[in-house]
């Protein structure tokens, strides 16, 4: 017994069978050639590659998704949530008390939510219920997002009356507060 019998012996590949792995090397080699024509005759023109019948990355998106994949790219997360917030503001207090306190800005640096009241007594109020709101605030937006809420009265107009004004003063409504 030799140790060619327990092995299969493989058959040589005939003419025809040569002839088909040389045809089919030459056609790869031919559409890889073709395909770098094309990119570099497209590249001069400044068209790019185009997108055909398969997507890719450079196909059209909907909005919401474009919107969504720009907010995570851009690290825009926690703004955004508390921008949803401030559109949320009635459900979140209460319709009496988003009458009178509007939300007119969030510091991302120091986690702090800056509210305007329209008058000093809503000012208090809000004061008084800052720590129950901070805490459904972040409930809704993560723990952490909100540290403080600080609450404004109303702004008052600058009063200009008068030729003479002490400095620094906004006139007789500077007393709001």
């Amino acid at each position: 017994m030799s140790g060619s019998e327990g092995s299969p012996k493989t058959p040589e590949p005939s003419g025809v069978d040569l002839a088909r792995v040389a045809l089919r090397a030459a056609k790869e080699a031919a559409r890889a050639r073709g395909d770098a024509a094309q990119q570099k005759s497209q590249a001069r023109r400044g068209g790019g590659l185009r997108s055909g019948a398969r997507r890719d990355g450079r196909d059209p998106m909907a909005l919401g998704s474009a919107i969504n994949r720009l907010i995570t790219e851009r690290g825009w997360e926690t703004p955004a949530a508390v921008g949803g917030v401030m559109g949320r503001w009635p459900q979140i207090v209460g319709e009496d008390l988003a009458r009178r306190c509007v939300p007119e800005r969030y510091d991302e640096d120091e986690r702090v939510l800056h509210v305007r009241c329209d008058s000093t007594a809503w000012a208090t109020n809000l004061r008084l219920l800052a720590p129950q709101l901070v805490a459904r605030l972040n409930e809704d937006l993560g723990h952490g997002t909100v540290r403080l809420l600080k609450v404004h009265g109303p702004g008052g107009s600058a009063h200009r009356y008068g030729p003479l004004r002490a400095p620094g003063s906004t006139g007789p409504g500077d007393t709001y507060g």
